[in-house]
């Protein structure tokens, strides 16, 4: 009688009903229908391209849990062994397991990669708000300086830096992350000079808000979502110069397992028949690229407010 006069109902449910594992997935697939009827097929190139992305970061995150062999074990197999059951990408002309260099050189390339574009994205981001915001001589010099860089052809400002500063991990990060430090700057120097004239900027200029108030609070948030496709668009054009600098021996130590330093290696083995060495290595390297590729174009889209008009 108390339940009627004060309008509330038992709780009928079982206690379990709150979740089960068939209710998340209904969700998930609704989610995903969802996302699908809205963006169309840029959704399935942005998931294609985050499923490559996470199995190569699996891969560079815990090797030792795919690869049955040490990159660098000289007695993995028979010399110059074609693929097979034991050795599933062969072995090259030191025994090494080629299979196992490929997971462990994924560390190599994805790490140089990421931290190259990073580093770049952390110099030409502030320096591309500050010439924008600010102008006057400050925007003259570092346009100038930038323009200057951007017009030097990329692969031989890397193969530059790379000569200069030799090999290793950090040097090489350098001598890749130059060479994307113009393309943040334009971007958000770009962006920059049109939304200080936006209303909100102006309004939150004449209530006395400081320049790095207005930069970082007011601007750059609408300029995230460019940056996030022109990060992953450049982690994918990084890989491929990071393969070029170990190619031509301008990357990485060679204790140190790298696709680039596999594809040199392999290539004067391949008039021999010992197609094995190259191809497993390069095609990695398409792979990967392809994917944060895919990743991109699809932010780009689906980060794009007009799609929504259509």
């Amino acid at each position: 009688m108390s339940e009627s006069r004060t309008g509330t109902r038992p709780n009928t449910q079982p206690p379990h009903s709150k979740y089960s594992p068939a209710g998340a997935l209904g969700l998930l697939f609704r989610a995903v229908s969802k996302a699908h009827r809205t963006y169309g097929v840029e959704w399935w190139i942005m998931i294609a391209g985050i499923v490559i992305v996470l199995f190569v970061a699996y891969c560079a995150l815990l090797p030792q849990t795919i690869a049955p062999f040490s990159p660098n074990d000289q007695s993995a197999g028979p010399q110059l062994a074609p693929p097979s059951a034991a050795h599933l990408f062969g072995t090259d002309n030191l025994n090494r397991d080629v299979f196992s260099r490929v997971i462990w050189g994924s560390r190599t390339i994805l790490g140089v990669a990421f931290a190259a574009a990073l580093v770049s994205s952390l110099i030409g981001i502030p320096l591309g708000l500050i010439s924008g915001y600010i102008g006057g001589a400050i925007d003259r010099v570092l346009s100038l300086i930038m323009d200057s860089v951007y017009a030097f052809p990329g692969l031989i400002l890397a193969i530059a830096f790379a000569a200069m500063l030799g090999p290793g991990v950090v040097n090489i990060t350098l001598a890749v992350a130059v060479i994307y430090i113009p393309t943040y700057f334009r971007l958000v120097r770009g962006q920059t000079l049109q939304l200080k004239e936006q209303l909100y900027v102006e309004a939150a200029r004449s209530i006395g808000a400081k320049r790095g108030t207005i930069l970082f609070r007011y601007i750059f948030p609408n300029i995230v979502a460019t940056v996030v496709v022109v990060f992953s668009l450049n982690i994918a054009d990084a890989i491929t110069t990071e393969a070029a600098l170990s190619y031509i021996g301008l990357g990485l130590p060679a204790g140190i397992p790298d696709w680039g330093m596999d594809l040199s290696m392999g290539k004067s083995f391949l008039p021999s028949g010992v197609w094995w060495m190259i191809t497993f290595p390069g095609l990695m390297i398409m792979l990967l690229a392809l994917g944060f590729t895919m990743l991109g174009e699809g932010l780009a889209e689906i980060l794009n407010p007009r799609l929504l008009e259509k």
